[in-house]
């Protein structure tokens, strides 16, 4: 455990990418359930800028994924069930388990070209498709202040949704959180109209060396219109396979699905370098389970594995 520990600092200490990142952090809320009158769900989702690239990703999606090239690096992505047999997934010191995310993937976007790519792990794979969408903004003269920075107005339809957005002009990057990108000056507050998103930019750090995303040599090509039906193909694939690692990818999907996602949030993670709190200086209790069993038993369908409430209601 202890040299698992001490990867795991490494890792968090010089990344994939050994570069200095601009991490913007925005206070995320999400209403699990357009239908039924309950309460915000909260997260923290960043946004990595090295360069041109930016990474857009929730803070729960980087644990997951660098505890999971943590067990890789050690060789021990064996899942065994809990005590309860229920789904369980690595835990903090103090006990608390990583919590599940709206944002079950990775976004990066090239600033220079405006090219954008989602990204989706299916265990120790990837799926991933270039947004063929253009951002059409109409930019209004309206202007506030948010956190501290002139803001200005500007509005989109974008799948399925329409969407108000605030950007700081004098902070000159083209970008802001999920998709989001285009206008001349950096999104900070972005919210659509039946409230069911909304994120609030919080602060901005500076990290020398950040762990970071990337897109694999030998991740699956999709489309947007096939993704579902790639992702579906994959893990498939994968479970004929018995490939144990598409255990940790149904973590996320099962919680979801059994209801877990309603009340999984409310606390706002800790938002230092990169990583929560108690995470750093202490040794992570890694505690895997195996979710495998439910969320692909004989009634599972697997097309149906997904957020209750996605965040683009239509291919348009």
């Amino acid at each position: 455990m202890k040299k698992l520990f001490f990867l795991f600092v490494t890792l968090f200490c010089f990344g994939k990418v050994m570069s200095q990142t601009d991490r913007y952090i925005y206070q995320t809320e999400v209403n699990p359930d357009t239908i039924n009158l309950v309460n915000m769900k909260v997260e923290t989702t960043y946004l990595d800028i090295k360069g041109n690239q930016s990474l857009f990703i929730s803070e729960s999606k980087l644990l997951q994924d660098s505890l999971r090239t943590v067990l890789r690096q050690q060789e021990n992505t064996e899942v065994k069930k809990s005590k309860k047999d229920k789904s369980a997934f690595p835990k903090m010191p103090n006990g608390k388990s990583i919590q599940p995310t709206f944002f079950d993937y990775f976004i990066i976007k090239n600033l220079e070209d405006r090219s954008v790519q989602m990204v989706e792990n299916i265990g120790s794979k990837q799926v991933y498709y270039q947004e063929d969408r253009k951002m059409d903004w109409d930019i209004s003269p309206q202007t506030a202040e948010f956190n501290h920075y002139k803001v200005q107005k500007a509005t989109m339809t974008f799948g399925g949704r329409n969407w108000t957005a605030w950007f700081a002009p004098e902070i000159k990057i083209p970008d802001g959180p999920y998709k989001f990108l285009g206008l001349p000056g950096l999104i900070l507050k972005l919210e659509d109209d039946k409230g069911d998103y909304r994120f609030s930019f919080v602060k901005k750090i500076t990290i020398p060396n950040s762990f970071s995303e990337s897109i694999k040599p030998d991740a699956r090509k999709s489309t947007r219109i096939n993704f579902r039906g790639d992702k579906a193909s994959v893990r498939m694939e994968m479970v004929k396979n018995k490939d144990s690692e598409i255990n940790f990818d149904s973590f996320n999907r099962m919680n979801q699905r059994n209801g877990t996602m309603n009340g999984g949030f409310g606390a706002q993670p800790g938002m230092n370098g990169g990583m929560p709190n108690d995470i750093i200086g202490g040794q992570p209790n890694l505690q895997p389970g195996n979710p495998l069993e439910q969320s692909v038993g004989k009634n599972a369908n697997l097309m149906n594995i997904g957020n209750s409430n996605p965040i683009e209601l239509s291919n348009k």
